[in-house]
């Protein structure tokens, strides 16, 4: 057991312990997306007014515009060997990256709380213990799964990935045989502001994906090509993700009345009863299990992050590592419980939301490691607030919150609406704002910085940290 429990949280994965393949991504983003939230994803853009064919339009545009972005973060792993949100103290200084770490660490914990509303739900009827008991039984298994790591999480990856799409292909079928798909998707009816509504939500799943998604890349062998994890990355999360909110937004096209607010009970319904029946709330529970821990995995090493950029510390005890991972759980199942009765909208609010954080951050990252830093980091200096890259860097955080603030006026939510949502046709343009306007600055602002920001060219032998870039 020894050897299956990860030790590792945010130092670097030296050469000696990596393995694997960069098809490793393909199964586990698979698996991660093959699951109910990203059904009731799906189902929203019919819920909020697209019809069905445009919604599927606007869902797989809004996959693959926020996958490709999300798999360029992933494609950083294998070369450096750390975990996602510590590469953005390169960017905001060593303790400067708590700022965007705060937020993400909300991220996590609020799609910790979604994911295990449903899932609870799923395990109740399962084990007829009710809601609020399925729910903190989830939660237990989901903080013990996360305590032994990186290989059982993989290894859930495949497995979910594999069940989960054989009873897709089951409902699936079984919805079909319920519905006129012709008439279902007939493309009538369109409307810009839903049609971008879907694009929004879809594109808002996968860059959520984003601060997290080198965690699980980061032990590949160093030389794994970047273009392999690239696109690996890439057509599981969008395939996963595009097939399952196809399946939500037909559904609830197809039925409204019964999926809305029902969304587990209607899955399960639509398959049958009895064994078939316990089987589904099984495969439902398995689904939200991968992604789940995926969730309280990021939050336990964005928590560790943030904090160690005030100690300096670089390593992690495997008890302060359990209490991490123990907060994280707390905190969600809290969240959960709290908010099981109200799900829909606030989810629906919560990824929108979410979206005017994470835009800039990512654009700021992937414009900084891929055309400033040219994929090079001084790798000590990122736990070292007196180093290379200081303790705050006042050029990315106020490019940061200039990224955020030049979204309000294109936002529309249930938080707040800006003044060009209404001109737009209640069309909310924000994430598009948020991923161009930060990019240009910090391009801009940051090259007059490259000294300080970009080490030097490595020698072929020099430390871990520094190795030529990886091979394409």
């Amino acid at each position: 057991m020894a050897g299956v429990v990860e030790k590792r949280s945010i130092d670097v994965v030296p050469d000696e312990e990596r393995h694997g393949s960069a098809f490793n991504q393909f199964t586990l983003w698979l698996g991660a997306n093959l699951q109910i939230t990203a059904v009731v994803t799906g189902a929203l853009a019919v819920v909020f007014g697209a019809t069905p064919f445009w919604a599927l339009a606007g869902l797989l545009i809004g996959n693959l515009l926020g996958g490709a972005v999300m798999a360029l973060h992933s494609a950083q792993g294998p070369r450096l060997g750390l975990p996602q949100m510590i590469t953005s103290r390169a960017q905001f200084g060593v303790r400067g990256a708590v700022v965007p770490l705060a937020l993400v660490i909300v991220m996590y914990i609020g799609f910790f709380a979604s994911g295990t509303v449903l899932a609870g739900q799923a395990v109740g009827q399962l084990t007829h213990l009710g809601d609020t008991t399925g729910i903190l039984v989830f939660a237990l298994v989901t903080g013990v799964a996360t305590a032994v790591g990186y290989r059982l999480i993989h290894l859930l990856g495949k497995i979910a990935g594999l069940v989960c799409a054989l009873a897709f292909v089951y409902l699936g079928a079984r919805l079909l045989h319920q519905t006129d798909l012709g008439a279902l998707l007939h493309p009538h009816g369109f409307g810009l502001p839903v049609f971008l509504l879907a694009v929004s939500l879809s594109a808002s799943w996968q860059l959520a994906f984003g601060p997290y998604v080198a965690d699980y890349s980061r032990y590949l062998p160093r030389h794994t090509s970047a273009r392999a994890t690239f696109w690996w990355t890439l057509s599981g999360s969008v395939l996963g993700s595009q097939w399952s909110m196809t399946f939500g937004a037909l559904a609830a096209a197809a039925a409204p009345a019964a999926f809305v607010g029902h969304e587990v009970t209607y899955i399960v319904g639509l398959g049958g009863t009895g064994l078939i029946a316990s089987l589904l709330y099984l495969v439902i529970a398995l689904g939200k299990l991968t992604i789940n821990i995926l969730n309280t995995y990021g939050g336990f090493m964005s928590l560790v992050t943030g904090v160690s950029g005030f100690r300096t510390q670089r390593t992690l005890s495997p008890r302060a590592r359990s209490a991490y991972i123990a907060g994280i759980m707390v905190a969600g199942s809290v969240v959960a419980l709290l908010g099981k009765d109200s799900f829909l909208t606030a989810f629906k609010d919560f990824l929108l939301f979410l979206l005017t954080f994470f835009t800039p951050w990512s654009a700021i990252n992937l414009v900084d490691y891929y055309l400033i830093s040219k994929e090079r980091y001084d790798i000590p200096a990122l736990t070292d607030p007196r180093g290379r890259y200081g303790a705050w860097n006042g050029t990315a955080l106020s490019v940061y919150a200039v990224g955020v603030l030049a979204q309000l006026p294109f936002l529309a939510t249930a938080f707040y609406t800006g003044p060009l949502v209404g001109p737009l046709g209640g069309a909310d343009l924000s994430w598009l704002v948020g991923l161009l306007v930060p990019a240009v600055l910090y391009g801009i602002f940051a090259r007059r910085d490259t000294g300080r920001l970009v080490p030097p060219e490595p020698d072929p032998a020099t430390a871990e940290g520094h190795e030529p870039a990886t091979p394409r």
